[in-house]
C-alpha cells in the first residue's frame, strides 16, 4: 500500500523546502502556504522508491528535499501517468504531466538530472481537484475519476 512519506512546503520562489508533518490542499489553488498557487502545476509529487533507486544508481545519498517536491509518497509508481487521478486521504489530485528535471539537480550529484529524465525519475506534477488536509502515512492510490 502506497503512504505519503513526506510533505514539504516551499514558501517562495525558489526558496528553501520547510518539511511538514500535515497541509491542506486547496481546489484548484495548491498547497495552503507554498509558493506555486493556480495552474496545472500546483504540487509536485516524487516517489521515494524511485527517489532510492537514482541514489543507488549514481552512489549519492541525498534527501529528498534536494528534488524540491511538494509531495514525497512511497511506494506508488508514478510513470506514465499523466491523466490520472490520485487520492490522498479525501483529496483528489489531477495529474498533468512529467516534471523535468533542471539543472540544480546536477549541482547537487553530478548526472542526476540526466537520470532523472529517466521514466519520470522527476516525479508528477497536478492540480488539485478536491481539497481537504493531509498528513504523512495517508494512503495514496490512484483512482477512478468518478470515485
Amino acid at each position: 500500500m502506497a503512504v505519503l512519506h513526506q510533505i514539504w512546503i516551499k514558501r517562495a520562489h525558489r526558496g528553501k523546502m520547510d518539511p511538514a508533518t500535515r497541509a491542506t490542499l486547496v481546489a484548484g489553488r495548491g498547497i495552503a502556504g507554498n509558493a506555486n498557487q493556480g495552474g496545472k502545476r500546483q504540487v509536485t509529487i516524487v516517489d521515494l522508491e524511485r527517489w532510492q533507486e537514482l541514489m543507488d544508481r549514481l552512489g549519492g545519498d541525498l534527501e529528498t528535499d534536494v528534488r524540491r517536491a511538494n509531495l514525497v509518497i512511497d511506494a506508488l509508481d508514478l510513470f506514465d501517468s499523466r491523466g490520472k487521478t490520485l487520492r490522498i486521504g479525501t483529496t483528489r489530485l489531477l495529474i498533468h504531466g512529467e516534471v523535468l528535471p533542471c539543472e540544480r539537480m546536477d549541482e547537487a550529484l553530478p548526472g542526476l538530472q540526466a537520470a532523472m529524465r529517466e521514466r519520470w525519475g522527476g516525479g508528477a506534477f497536478a492540480e488539485v481537484i478536491a481539497g481537504g488536509d493531509i498528513a504523512v502515512g495517508d494512503t495514496v492510490e490512484f483512482v477512478i475519476r468518478d470515485q
